[in-house]
């Protein structure tokens, strides 16, 4: 049960790392192209 749980929290914590790091690449893109 709570080994389950660590591999479930440990997906949400890469899931959540990974969502976070696609928001920061998209926003210095966008930045990019933006910028003169």
């Amino acid at each position: 049960m709570t080994n389950n749980l660590r591999v479930i929290q440990h997906a949400w914590h890469f899931r959540f790392g990974l969502s976070l790091v696609f928001t920061v690449v998209k926003l210095s893109v966008v930045d990019a192209c933006f910028t003169p």
